[in-house]
Formats: structure tokens, C-alpha cells, sequence
């Protein structure tokens, strides 16, 4: 359990859009806690983790792959000692997985295959430092499905 209080703001705004359905509200407060941290001038961590869950309440998959593309760069200036501060319990390489398979994803959807693949194998390539968790399992299976739709070896 995190006691930053960022944090804390963006895992409400998480709540309402995969628990609660509410994706138009979950964007609103996303949008709000990215004026209140300064953007991308924010503390990496939070720009990292609140784009990446920017992303998924977007209704544009070019504005999704921008959020995406915000948080895998905002990963590269986040310490091991930023993500165990605030709770997470692998290190910043365990961001990385979710990140490409999301970015991949985006390219997907886009019709652009070649850099979709060049995410998936990123993803691939750093899935090992995730556990066989429920976190773990999830990026794992997101990985899989997308190599099947990409028509790529599982």
C-alpha cells in the first residue's frame, strides 16, 4: 500500500475506470493529476505510471500510442529505490513488459506490424523479471494474445 498520496490519486482514478466502468470520469481525474504534477516535467515515476493509465481510458488509438510512448520515456528516468518507495514490489525493469506490449499493441491497431513486433520482442525480452503472480500471468497472457495476432511463435 502506497502512502504517496499521488499515487494513491491515480490508482482512484484505475478504480473508476476498471472497476468501475467509468472511463470519461477515470480520463477527467488523469487529466487534472497531470496539471497538478507539471506533466512531463513531473517526478518520473508518477509521469510514468499516470500516462501509462492515461492511455488506456483514451477513445483515439493515436492519443492512446502518445500516453504510451510518454510513459516508456518517463520509465527510462525511474530509479529501483522510486518503485520500492512507493510500494511496488519488483524493480523498474518489471515496468517495462507492460509498457511494450501496450505501445505494441497501439501499433497493432495502427497497421503498423513491424514496429508492433519490434515491442512485442522488448516485452518478451524483459518478461522475466516479472513472477508468476497475477501481474505476472496478465503481461504474460497480453503477450500471448498479441503474438497470436501478430502471427508471431508463442
Amino acid at each position: 500500500m502506497t502512502t504517496d498520496p499521488t499515487m494513491t490519486r491515480i490508482g482512484q482514478g484505475v478504480e473508476l475506470h476498471h472497476h468501475r466502468g467509468q472511463r470519461e470520469a477515470a480520463r477527467d481525474l488523469f487529466a487534472q493529476i497531470w496539471d497538478d504534477i507539471g506533466g512531463e516535467q513531473g517526478d518520473p515515476l508518477h509521469v510514468c505510471v499516470l500516462a501509462h493509465s492515461m492511455a488506456d481510458v483514451q477513445d483515439d488509438v493515436h492519443q492512446e500510442l502518445m500516453w504510451d510512448l510518454r510513459a516508456l520515456a518517463a520509465a527510462d528516468l525511474v530509479t529501483d529505490e522510486q518503485v520500492a518507495h512507493v510500494g511496488v514490489t519488483f524493480p523498474v525493469a518489471g515496468l517495462y513488459p507492460s509498457l511494450h506490449l501496450n505501445v505494441s499493441e497501439c501499433y497493432r491497431k495502427l497497421g503498423d506490424l513491424g514496429r508492433a513486433r519490434e515491442h512485442l520482442q522488448q516485452a518478451r525480452a524483459e518478461i522475466g523479471v516479472l513472477g508468476d503472480d497475477e501481474y505476472g500471468r496478465l503481461i504474460k497472457g497480453g503477450l500471448e494474445r498479441l503474438a497470436e495476432q501478430l502471427g508471431e511463435a508463442i
